[in-house]
């Protein structure tokens, strides 16, 4: 009896035991479960270092994108959208891209007396019918397009952001009846908004900037078949931007020298960061903070730049390049670099803003006409791959610290800035 109920004794101690190493165990695996699930925020993104499976869940992006928070479209919003999906045209003329090609990413509103000029300009420039012109439009304007349509010079492909404010009319992201404006009080007025840090409501014509470079950028990296395998680099340039016969030639050996000239260097810059500045004529490379004229990079900073989605949709400036310096490049932890030439390569020559081109009695028109002197020293690559580097470590400008120009208070904005940085990674995304 008595060896009997020492042997309950140990079963039972036993049982105790293996019940809390079970329990313990199950624990733990909860625990690292919970971990992979959510070491992201929800405004975080998980990244996969195969491009490919991004690739492979862009193409049920019209499926999936139910359960993203983006405003319901109109028909003009779903018939671009659609749009968006189609080939490039001049496949016939250009059927293939070559190896080391530089995509480049022209994006417009509707200044189509500029667009004229950039279109012009880059018909001249050496290689261009190797690569993929994609031009990217805030809005639909319909003689802006027929531009479009009409180059001949290499493969070229149209997007519209189907969630621009200058799509929808009545609703948001447009202007919506019960919105607040300028300095309206949202209780006195019963109207909708979130004012900016001077107490001022939300532009629709001005939050487009923010919102068309943001969602370019997500939809040029990752969100189309063209460009999503693209591991090289994707030159951006705007319809006010002179591109000079050498530039692309220029920036093929840039983006060659950056990993061993300037491992710092982010990114390529066809113009010095100060656009009045034609460039130093040294015979040396230059290194300096990222400029907004020109600029291009590879895949491994368009990742930098995306995990800091969070940073660039609460800073309250209304520039996408305002916000990048003051608070996007600053949180990489280190010093930023653009790697250019001594001779730019390309020229700001706009005199009207970006979206105030056509439409409403103020309006700024001017004939395009520019008298941009090009020289033969510009016509072909005048890098040479033996140049030093200098670099400009004190620069003045936008730093950390810069509290930004407004316009970007209200939460829709920033909520519907954060859904373009998720839209394309399905994998890793969190429930709200």
């Amino acid at each position: 009896m008595a060896l009997n109920k020492k042997t309950r004794i140990k079963d039972a101690a036993f049982r105790r035991c293996l019940s809390v190493v079970v329990v313990t165990l199950l624990g733990v695996f909860l625990l690292i479960f919970l971990f992979q699930t959510n070491t992201v925020s929800d405004n975080e993104i998980q990244y996969s270092n195969e491009i490919d499976q991004d690739c492979e869940l862009t193409n049920n992006y019209t499926q999936l994108r139910r359960e993203f928070n983006l405003p319901k479209q109109n028909e003009l919003s779903i018939l671009l959208e659609k749009r968006n999906q189609l080939p490039p045209i001049n496949l016939d003329k250009f059927p293939k891209l070559a190896k080391d090609h530089v995509t480049i990413v022209l994006y417009v509103h509707n200044r189509p007396q500029y667009l004229r000029v950039v279109v012009e300009s880059l018909s001249r420039v050496v290689g261009i019918g190797e690569t993929l012109l994609i031009v990217s439009h805030d809005g639909y304007f319909e003689e802006m397009n027929k531009i479009v349509e009409g180059i001949k010079f290499c493969q070229v492909k149209q997007i519209f952001s189907p969630y621009s404010p200058h799509v929808f009319n009545n609703s948001f992201p447009g202007a919506s009846p019960t919105d607040c404006k300028e300095k309206d009080d949202p209780i006195k007025q019963r109207c909708k908004g979130n004012p900016d840090q001077y107490g001022n409501h939300r532009s629709p014509k001005i939050v487009s900037l923010k919102h068309h470079w943001w969602w370019m950028m997500n939809t040029v990296w990752d969100g189309l078949k063209e460009t999503c395998h693209h591991s090289g680099h994707i030159l951006f340039i705007e319809e006010d931007h002179f591109i000079f016969p050498n530039a692309y030639r220029n920036l093929q050996t840039l983006a060659a020298l950056k990993p061993e000239k300037c491992p710092n260097c982010y990114a390529a810059n066809l113009a010095p960061s100060d656009v009045k500045s034609r460039g130093e004529g040294w015979e040396s490379l230059i290194a300096e903070r990222m400029g907004n004229v020109g600029y291009a990079f590879n895949r491994t900073g368009w990742r930098k730049i995306h995990r800091k989605a969070r940073e660039f949709c609460f800073f309250d400036d209304y520039n996408w390049d305002i916000t990048m310096w003051a608070t996007v490049y600053p949180s990489f932890g280190g010093p930023v670099y653009t790697l250019r030439g001594p001779r730019t390569s390309a020229v700001h020559f706009g005199k009207c803003g970006l979206h105030q081109g056509q439409g409403g009695s103020n309006s700024c028109i001017d004939e395009g006409t520019v008298n941009i002197r090009v020289e033969e020293i510009d016509k072909a690559g005048n890098i040479d791959p033996k140049w030093g580097v200098h670099v400009f470590e004190h620069q003045t400008g936008y730093q950390a610290g810069f509290r930004g120009w407004g316009g970007w208070g209200d939460t829709r904005d920033r909520e519907l800035c954060l859904e373009f940085a998720n839209m394309y990674h399905f994998r890793g995304r969190t429930s709200p």
